[in-house]
């Protein structure tokens, strides 16, 4: 709290704490204003007995529950940078964008928000009409094709709207827009949760939420651990070396690299076949709504969604940590700068050893966001309840947005105090 309030002495970071609020209030607004045409009541007891959709009204934003403004959230944005990571991956033209460094970037990004508006439409669709087969909830009515069209208008258009206040957001440089939204979804929709347990409670849940509150502690506990914990390699400047011996400093590595964003890749993965497959309940080919129901029953199964989550966010680690760390420049930079590690020879040998390094210490990080993830299903085996399942995902976005915001309030202060020195 300290640092908090030293922190809102200093202008810049006052002013950027007060946006993100202002902007929040304005993501909050959208995502309470419903589409015209829409029963809400009904629509949200088609989420509470459906817990899929639960996740990707926590991916959306917490929108998608009143079918609102803000009912794709930055789920479309977050479809198009995971495709435009990879291409980056696998097309040389990308790959050498991204090596022209800032404005390579600009571009990919710009790349990025264009592919976001085709996907806000195709999911916009999606969704308009998995709701409207719903038959038995009577969420949407008779939605002819212009409310259809207004709707599909207007969901694209709050997509857009959320992604670029995300962007202003992390402009500021407090922490991630696109996570501090999802962040805030998340506290919104806590009262509920709170409502509803307290609504059903009686003495044969104790035990539950008994391991609920200390699976909540566990996590806590175990994120913030990983979260700090980092392997530091030490290495020695001889240029700037005054008395004839190595200035010696270190390169920290930290083992959780990525943050919460393989949670949020996976989610957003993990959620489409199962989607998809709602979407095709309602074809006319009877062989494909045999293969949908299969693909539904198969994603209600927690053994292989637990077991297909788990892959994903332990690949997606590896991955993004692949993106935003690279050995080779990592090991050119310390050259450049007359910099080495002791006892490994400067350029490919260095670029080898951090290779070596970085993959160790990514599999203890990977293994650890793979198992806090699925450690709510195994949970629910025990239990019965399925709040579990989407607390544990939260708690897991909530404690790593939070820390990389304090994070970044730190180095604000510290450069400021550098800048007095």
């Amino acid at each position: 709290m300290g640092k908090f309030f030293q922190a809102l002495k200093i202008k810049d970071v006052r002013n950027g704490i007060f946006f993100i609020l202002f902007a929040l209030f304005i993501f909050r607004l959208m995502a309470h204003i419903p589409i015209p045409g829409v029963n809400v009541a009904n629509l949200q007891s088609f989420f509470d007995s459906n817990q899929l959709l639960g996740l990707i009204n926590v991916l959306s934003g917490g929108g998608l529950e009143n079918f609102s403004l803000a009912a794709l959230g930055v789920a479309p944005y977050i479809t198009a940078s995971i495709i435009f990571q990879l291409l980056v991956m696998i097309v040389p033209r990308f790959e050498e964008m991204q090596k022209e460094g800032e404005s390579g970037q600009q571009r990919i990004n710009q790349y990025t928000r264009l592919a976001s508006i085709p996907l806000a439409v195709i999911q916009a669709f999606s969704f308009v009409i998995l709701l409207k087969n719903q038959s038995s909830f009577d969420i949407i009515g008779d939605f002819g094709p212009t409310q259809t069209l207004i709707a599909i208008i207007a969901m694209t258009a709050g997509s857009i709207f959320l992604m670029w206040l995300g962007e202003l957001i992390s402009e500021k440089g407090i922490g991630n827009g696109i996570s501090i939204m999802i962040l805030a979804s998340i506290l919104a929709g806590l009262p509920r949760f709170v409502q509803q347990t307290l609504f059903t409670f009686d003495q044969s849940q104790i035990f539950t939420i008994g391991i609920f509150l200390a699976l909540t502690v566990i996590t806590v506990v175990a994120i913030v651990i990983m979260s700090e914990a980092q392997r530091k390699i030490p290495v020695s400047y001889a240029r700037m070396a005054r008395s004839g011996q190595p200035v010696d400093s270190h390169l920290p590595i930290r083992v959780n690299m990525a943050g919460v964003i393989p949670i949020i890749f996976a989610v957003s993965v993990v959620l489409f076949p199962p989607t998809l497959a709602q979407f095709l309940l309602s074809a006319q080919n009877p062989s494909v709504v045999s293969a949908a129901q299969w693909v539904v029953n198969i994603f209600q199964n927690n053994l292989v969604y637990g077991a297909l989550y788990f892959v994903l966010v332990f690949a997606f680690t590896f991955f993004y940590t692949g993106v935003i760390f690279k050995p080779d420049q990592v090991a050119e930079n310390l050259q450049r700068q007359g910099a080495f590690i002791p006892g490994i020879r400067p350029g490919k040998p260095t670029e080898k050893y951090l290779n070596f390094i970085i993959n160790r210490v990514v599999l203890t990080g990977a293994l650890f966001l793979g198992l806090i993830a699925v450690l709510p299903l195994v949970i629910q085996e025990f239990t019965g309840t399925q709040n579990l399942v989407i607390g544990g995902t939260s708690i897991l976005i909530i404690v790593a947005v939070v820390i990389e915001m304090v994070q970044k309030i730190n180095a604000k202060l510290t450069m400021r105090d550098y800048e007095a020195l």
